[in-house]
């Protein structure tokens, strides 16, 4: 929505603060912004807000309007969809809630004003996956590749659908890559005779993604840590920030590009992808061929087949896939049902790079 669509005078305003924004925070970011844009608007004016939080966007920010918004957040009355009102919103969600809170603040207050801010648990990670069910998925890996199509008690997961969900397991398992680095891949990440891959790591993670290493380094705890790569400074003293502060200095950068070796099997399931990866990419116009690794197999809104995968539409292709995938193994003998979100599986992954660049 435009800032002219809402109604309240604050959340015109807000939204025009968000929309300056454009450029200076990620898209992702931006659409979490717009999200609590959207959240005050369906919050103010109900008998829960104060009635000047209509008025300006700093009145947003007073802790009397903070209170009343986060418990009408929290208990999802703030949701955009109708059919969802209602549900609590999860402690992840809770999260961006805040982080976006925290940003626009700071935006809209005014220069070395501070706000006073709800607060929220950190939610533990969920578990990762036993090494047993990750061996039976490794061991059949590449032949339910090979398979025609499987289906079981009206659930059926195509050979292309297929073949990519193991070429992406596979690829997780042996270099552990995040969704945004596996998105980000490209032919040129592959080796020669696909033995090894590629990974790009995002270096702007890079400490919050070594919290363990640097708490031991900082002789503090790794909640004390997270808190301080994470921005959330008010959590701790000022000799824990610096403490941590002084070890993310200490550490060297991870390197830019890692490579790691894919076993026999992840090499055959990444050839069987890259075989159906021609079909779908041969069907796009000569100027719009793509090198990205992992590319669409049906049309959707970003376009054709054979377009690139952003890293929300690899998670969905993942979740959906293994999904359909533990419904047609449910009852095979030494099948577990894998999790459904990938960083479960990138967690479990004990993924070494090489030492040295693979041949070609």
């Amino acid at each position: 929505m435009s800032p002219q669509q809402y109604s309240a005078s604050s959340v015109r305003q807000l939204a025009a603060v968000v929309d300056g924004m454009v450029g200076r925070v990620s898209e992702g970011r931006l659409r979490q912004l717009r999200m609590v844009v959207g959240m005050f608007d369906r919050a103010v004016g109900r008998e829960e807000m104060p009635g000047r939080a209509s008025r300006a966007a700093q009145q947003l920010f007073t802790w009397a309007s903070l209170r009343a918004f986060w418990g009408l957040a929290v208990e999802g009355q703030l949701r955009h969809w109708e059919r969802d009102v209602g549900k609590p919103l999860p402690e992840w969600t809770q999260r961006i809630v805040r982080d976006c809170l925290k940003i626009l603040a700071r935006e809209v207050l005014p220069a070395g004003k501070t706000v006073r801010l709800p607060s929220v648990a950190n939610p533990e990670p969920k578990a990762t996956v036993g090494g047993r069910s990750l061996d039976v998925l490794y061991r059949g890996m590449a032949d339910l590749a090979g398979q025609g199509p499987l289906e079981r008690d009206g659930t059926t997961l195509s050979y292309e659908d297929r073949t990519r969900l193991l070429a992406i397991v596979a690829v997780m398992l042996d270099a552990a890559p995040r969704s945004g680095e596996l998105a980000a891949q490209s032919m040129a990440e592959l080796a020669t005779g696909e033995v090894a891959v590629a990974v790009r790591r995002r270096q702007q993670k890079a400490s919050p993604n070594r919290v363990e290493e640097i708490a031991a380094l900082a002789e503090v705890g790794t909640e004390a840590a997270r808190s301080v790569l994470g921005g959330w400074v008010e959590r701790v003293s000022e000799e824990t920030r610096q403490r941590v502060l002084a070890a993310v200095a200490q550490l060297q950068p991870l390197p830019e590009v890692e490579w790691y070796p894919l076993r026999e099997g992840s090499q055959v399931a990444v050839r069987r992808w890259l075989k159906v990866r021609q079909q779908l990419v041969k069907s796009l116009p000569p100027e719009g061929a793509e090198t990205a690794l992992w590319v669409s197999i049906v049309p959707s809104k970003a376009g054709p087949p054979g377009v690139p995968l952003r890293a929300q539409g690899l998670r969905q292709a993942y979740a959906r896939g293994i999904t359909a995938l533990n419904r047609v193994m449910a009852g095979q003998h030494g099948w577990e049902p894998l999790p459904t979100t990938m960083e479960q599986v990138r967690r479990s992954a004990n993924a070494v790079p090489s030492k040295e660049l693979p041949a070609g």
